[in-house]
């Protein structure tokens, strides 16, 4: 495995933009390969033909070369400039036709007349070019030379993962997709970011959670990754976020709840909110949003919200040629790793413990806790001194009576008024102790 840091992630983003990647096939499996040179995955393959619950895995898409080429000779678009000219499982084609047969099958954006629109037909065969709108208004009328040389080849669906483990065989899965051609906001930031948090909490001294990081193509490798996980994930998810749209230019986060909107990141996303006015939740819905949508449908009703820093559908260049390294900043990559590592260790916290001597308070002095007598020394001490150690001790107090194996720290937090970060230290203190253990840690 290659070394990292953050400043590699600029130099990965120019090799994976160019390559065209889709559902199944070579650039998917290409893009995947990137990403295994610098974190351990582990790939499995689900068949062409595999039934996946109410959908099939489709033949693999293998696209060599495509163009368009007008009256006069001249190649009008050409694959091989740009993979989001020809629509994503185009079927193969050549043929002669008119201008006004070829119409059907153009794209472009008429609101946008400079972009190329992104366009697909995953599940019903179909052929198109896809064009900016004001180079479409200049075609005349005349002969028009179409060319797709695509096929579809029986092989597979691939999709991969890996696991950081931690104290507990609990696990916070962190999933982003691949399957989208030359497109960075939409497309990368979401991975590079997986990427990022990857090394960010390998390098943790201690995990209480176990991390599982995901790459899939959308929605139907989602659903082959729970065709084969989901009894696994229904057993030990504590929580789960959808990597996506995290590079662009707005300031914030934004978090989209769980369908249950109560598991432990909602929980930990509504108390950040109240310290820290640069997030934003939105609600679950299944009419909008990414592979959440899935592991939230009413079979599975796992704990898996979804983040976004500019949202999916609310800037000019979703879906086109328009997003492209100019709109997604690296720094603002590298802003949202950071900013996702501290709601994941707030997130560390923010689960439930067990008090390991609930009966009657805990012989605190016994651990240096509590003060062992009211000397002369304790009564000199500064009042700030004094103020300091009442507050720590209450803190210790009050952690021992809220953790009793069934309630969640972060809801102490919210009752106390203060970020979870300033209960860590006292966390930590009582279980170097033994005085607390993390949920199915206990022992």
């Amino acid at each position: 495995m290659k070394p990292y840091s953050d400043a590699l992630l600029g130099e990965l983003f120019d090799q994976l933009f160019p390559v065209c990647r889709s559902i199944t096939g070579p650039g998917l499996r290409q893009s995947l390969g990137l990403f295994a040179e610098w974190m351990p995955l582990s790939f499995e393959q689900v068949p062409t033909g595999t039934d996946i619950f109410d959908w099939t895995v489709p033949s693999e898409w293998h696209i060599h070369g495509a163009r368009l080429t007008g009256p006069d000779g001249r190649v009008i678009v050409d694959f091989a400039d740009n993979n989001l000219h020809v629509v994503n499982y185009a079927e193969p084609v050549d043929r002669h036709m008119s201008l006004q047969a070829l119409q059907p099958h153009l794209y472009s954006l008429p609101d946008l007349p400079q972009a190329v629109p992104y366009v697909t037909s995953y599940y019903r065969r179909n052929w198109g070019f896809c064009l900016a709108d004001d180079q479409r208004q200049r075609l005349s009328d005349g002969d028009y030379h179409v060319w797709i040389d695509s096929e579809f080849v029986d092989g597979g669906l691939d999709f991969a993962h890996c696991l950081v483990p931690g104290e507990s065989e609990q696990e916070i899965l962190l999933s982003s997709y691949l399957c989208h051609p030359s497109m960075a906001n939409n497309e990368l930031s979401g991975p590079l970011v997986l990427l990022g948090l990857y090394h960010r909490i390998r390098s943790w001294p201690r995990r209480r959670y176990s991390y599982r990081f995901l790459l899939n193509p959308e929605t139907i490798g989602s659903l082959c990754f729970l065709s084969r996980h989901h009894e696994h994930l229904s057993k030990v998810l504590a929580g789960g976020l959808v990597l996506t749209c995290l590079g662009g230019p707005s300031q914030g986060l934004s978090y989209k709840a769980s369908r249950q909107g109560k598991g432990l990141i909602d929980r930990v996303v509504q108390h950040v909110m109240a310290h820290d006015d640069s997030w934003s939740c939105r609600p679950f819905t299944p009419e909008h949003g990414s592979d959440e949508r899935q592991y939230c449908s009413p079979g599975f009703n796992l704990p898996v919200g979804n983040i976004t820093r500019t949202t999916y559908g609310s800037y000019p260049g979703y879906h086109n040629s328009l997003d492209d390294k100019q709109f997604m900043d690296i720094a603002q990559v590298v802003n949202s790793i950071d900013r996702i590592e501290s709601l994941l260790r707030s997130v560390e916290i923010g689960g439930v413990f067990a008090n390991t001597k609930p009966y009657g308070e805990p012989h605190l002095s016994k651990y240096a806790l509590y003060p062992t007598e009211n000397s002369s020394k304790t009564r000199s001490m500064s009042a700030d001194c004094l103020e300091d150690g009442r507050r720590r001790l209450n803190l210790v107090l009050q952690v021992l009576s809220h953790c009793d194996g069934t309630r969640c720290l972060v809801e102490l937090a919210d009752t106390l008024g203060m970020p979870l970060e300033q209960l860590s230290p006292v966390v930590e203190t009582l279980e170097h102790n033994r005085l607390l253990c993390a949920g199915s840690a206990c022992r």
